[in-house]
């Protein structure tokens, strides 16, 4: 059974990314990305990402991520921040640590796809 189906389909994978949103725009350092963004939209393409890494019916490439992402200007340590709060938010809702781990590996993969501002080594 993929991740997906064992936690409960596109609604509870929706609910989850939800949940991930709040916790991101309670984040001082984080929640000025998401201004003038339609949250809705952002949480279905979100959900949709997910739903890909986790083997459910959707699909995302790395070019859609970099084309996505390409004009925000965000850092390594950024993403580190925003990884570390799906990991939270995963583990919140009861996913399992190997679960936990294999989505956090898929997401790590697209580090490259999303990050494109300065590290914060080079700053």
């Amino acid at each position: 059974m993929q991740i997906y189906e064992r936690y409960g389909g596109f609604s509870a994978i929706r609910r989850i990314v939800s949940d991930f949103y709040d916790r991101i725009l309670d984040e001082p350092e984080l929640a000025p990305f998401f201004e003038h963004i339609e949250m809705a939209r952002l949480i279905d393409h979100q959900t949709k990402f997910i739903v890909s890494i986790t083997g459910g019916p959707a699909s995302f490439t790395d070019v859609q991520l970099q084309r996505a992402h390409a004009r925000l200007g965000i850092t390594s340590e950024q993403f580190r921040a925003v990884a570390e709060l799906l990991k939270e938010t995963l583990e919140d809702h009861g996913f399992a640590d190997s679960d936990v781990a294999e989505v956090m590996r898929h997401v790590r993969q697209r580090e490259g796809s999303i990050v494109s501002g300065a590290k914060v080594s080079d700053a």
